[in-house]
């Protein structure tokens, strides 16, 4: 089966086609990151109007990437939330448009199922069972994972993400957009021992995740510092130590209550190094495996919806053309394969 995936879920057009039996044939993104860095965050209007731009030509670059045509395909799938709902309509729109006019099934995705199962495009793909913790700029998210579609929600942000917490604390260190890989690279220049920032929630049972007060600490440090670039990247390595030793203290809580040996780390916040390091040395000591998608693919991509929607329509679940996108979305709703 060949499934192509379109992902508009926010500001990155992804567009990719996958083969069940070839793997990933193309994979092309188009970021809208130097629209929205002058107004410091995503403007859903118009992320919405470049997604229209520029979805039309990549699925022309993807099909001439991969080597084949619209009769090669054997399916469309597509991300039908969560996510901005002006974004999630243009990539819903083409789809059902395409699958009508070609004839084919098309498959509505949930975009954070994506980002679960992106490290399956990988050479070493995680078995199951596993916990996935999913860390990005909107969600925070732990999961019991089973199967595909077999999902228990451990816990979830109740207000700031970790990957929202990254760049609101780079914009106050003066860090251009998006700034969360900024910060880490800044941090890189720290040094430890200067600050101590709260792990937030982790006094407390349970496995959700709050960054707001983490995020609120920062702002009070910054504005009494005195602002050398050298304080600055202090601070930086001190935030970040806080957020990966928070994500693992969660983890490995989850883990034990779970009692599970695999651990999958996914989303834009997955491509943090420290944080990698950090998770293989706790994995390593619970004698236990740590999995990751490949770096160009932890941010928002077409891959991933391709793969996921490739596996759903293999085992025969097929999206109505009058399905309507879902802004929210629980994973706890989707029916398993």
């Amino acid at each position: 089966m060949r499934v192509l995936g379109i992902e508009t879920s926010c500001d990155e057009t992804g567009i990719a086609i996958y083969d069940k039996q070839q793997g990933l044939l193309s994979h092309t993104l188009y970021s809208q990151v130097k629209l929205h860095a002058d107004y410091g965050g995503v403007v859903p209007e118009l992320a919405s109007r470049d997604h229209i731009r520029k979805i039309v030509p990549l699925i022309e670059k993807a099909l001439e990437e991969a080597n084949c045509s619209k009769e090669d395909l054997d399916g469309i799938a597509y991300t039908q939330g969560p996510g901005l709902i002006g974004a999630l309509l243009v990539g819903s729109s083409v789809a059902r448009g395409l699958a009508f006019s070609w004839n084919l099934p098309v498959i509505g995705v949930h975009h954070m199922e994506g980002h679960l199962l992106a490290p399956m495009l990988e050479d070493n793909p995680p078995p199951f069972p596993f916990v996935a913790l999913l860390v990005s700029g909107g969600h925070s998210m732990m999961i019991d994972v089973e199967g595909i579609g077999k999902y228990t929600v451990l816990g979830e942000s109740i207000d700031d993400a970790a990957g929202e917490a990254f760049d609101k604390t780079a914009k106050l260190l003066g860090l251009d957009y998006p700034g969360g890989p900024l910060l880490a690279k800044l941090a890189e220049k720290g040094e430890a021992g200067h600050y101590n920032f709260p792990r937030p929630m982790t006094n407390k049972p349970g496995l959700d995740f709050s960054f707001s007060g983490l995020k609120t600490f920062a702002a009070y440090t910054i504005r009494d510092c005195d602002g050398s670039a050298q304080t600055h990247a202090n601070i930086a390595y001190a935030f970040q130590e806080a957020v990966v030793d928070t994500l693992m203290i969660k983890c490995r809580r989850a883990l034990k209550q779970t009692k599970r040996k695999r651990l999958v780390i996914s989303g834009g916040v997955s491509a943090n190094r420290h944080l990698r390091s950090a998770m293989k040395t706790m994995m390593d000591s619970m004698k236990g495996e740590v999995f990751y998608p490949a770096l160009d693919l932890c941010t928002d991509n077409g891959a991933m919806i391709a793969y996921a929607g490739c596996q759903r329509l293999s085992a025969g679940q097929v999206s109505s053309l009058s399905d309507v996108a879902k802004p929210r979305w629980s994973l706890e709703e989707l029916p398993p394969i």
